[in-house]
């Protein structure tokens, strides 16, 4: 294969190792694509302000990772996205799998995969900022959170008594996409065994050979988060500059 025919069939995925990201990994791997064969990982270091850069801008306007870009679009033309949950389900779309091809099923799996995006990623983020991130201990906000956070591990706990998978018999997105962000339960405050049949679930699909290649991508560039350069541009001011 000449490089120009790699460069026109690979799949760019522009992330870092967050659970985010984490979800467009373990998709890509699950969908039989493979790093460095079908898709290259273009590291994005929130922590040295990468997402800030005009060229990164231009595919992520929301300046958060993932984004990606493939040269193979729907209409054979590139096309570029960001956000996770509309990365899943390009991919899905685009390979025919892990989302149903019947109405009722397919809704199934997107109402939880809406739950991810809009509740679990949204509320755990916010656990993990005000337990470990925040510059002081503001009792109020670790405590909203981290029941905010029992509940929905309780909400995950309850539908998996029925259900083999997150949102019915089958393995989908809605799995692919809740996975990453349970995998740091400890350091939500969470006790997995009082959620035991969301433990069965979390041991289950962490056992996925995708899914543990999807978790190494990127983890060796992952530094912890001390300096107050790397606070700066997660939490500070350079959020909220105007961009052009």
């Amino acid at each position: 294969m000449t490089n120009k025919q790699t460069k026109k069939n690979v799949i760019d995925v522009y992330s870092w190792p967050t659970p985010n990201g984490h979800k467009i990994h373990i998709m890509l791997e699950e969908c039989g694509y493979r790093l460095g064969r079908d898709w290259l990982a273009h590291p994005v270091d929130i922590g040295a302000g990468d997402q800030f850069k005009t060229d990164f801008l231009k595919i992520s306007p929301n300046n958060k990772i993932p984004a990606i870009v493939d040269p193979n679009g729907p209409d054979g033309k590139p096309i570029s996205l960001f956000e996770s949950g509309a990365i899943l389900l390009y991919l899905a779309g685009k390979t025919g799998k892990f989302l149903p091809k019947t109405s009722r099923a397919k809704y199934e799996v997107l109402q939880w995969l809406m739950f991810q995006m809009g509740g679990l990623g949204p509320m755990l983020g916010q656990n993990h900022h005000f337990r470990l991130y925040a510059p002081e201990k503001i009792e109020y906000a670790v405590n909203r959170y981290t029941n905010e956070a029992k509940r929905l591990y309780g909400v995950l706990d309850t539908q998996l008594k029925d259900h083999a998978y997150v949102a019915g018999k089958e393995y989908s997105i809605a799995d692919i996409a809740i996975y990453p962000w349970t995998r740091n339960w400890k350091n939500q405050g969470i006790d997995i065994n009082e959620y035991p049949q969301f433990k069965k679930w979390f041991e289950k699909v962490g056992e996925r050979p995708a899914v543990k290649r999807g978790v190494e991508v990127l983890t060796a560039l992952r530094k912890p988060l001390q300096d107050d350069k790397a606070r700066e541009q997660l939490f500070g001011s350079t959020q909220y500059q105007k961009r052009k």
